[in-house]
């Protein structure tokens, strides 16, 4: 894949909860996701400028994103630093690997 990929993680810092300041420079932002969010609380019949729900489509949009950031990789781009030549003859156990996915007919997260 060409171009920049999203890197996002559980712990990008943003400054100002109300905009988007990531604490990489190749971090994505599309303004449109927070529009379509705050589309579908009003759809459901909530006031998204209620106290409770001011920031949720800001902070379902980044969830979206981290959840969803491995889907501009391929398996190339994540193992190719891993991969060497060893003379081992056993298996080897990687451990540890995170995982995050949403379920495609419900579009709701999996770990």
């Amino acid at each position: 894949m060409t171009g920049k990929i999203p890197r996002i993680s559980a712990h990008t810092r943003y400054e100002d909860e109300d905009r988007f300041e990531p604490s990489d420079s190749q971090d994505v932002y599309d303004p449109d996701k927070e529009a379509l969010i705050r589309e579908m609380l009003v759809r459901l019949g909530e006031d998204p400028e209620r106290e409770g729900l001011k920031r949720t489509p800001l902070r379902v949009a980044k969830a979206m994103d981290f959840l969803t950031q491995g889907y501009h990789l391929s398996a190339e781009d994540i193992i190719k630093k891993a991969m060497f030549d060893e003379d081992v003859t056993e298996m080897v156990v990687v451990r540890d690997i995170e995982f995050y996915s949403l379920c495609e007919h419900h579009m709701l997260p999996f770990f």
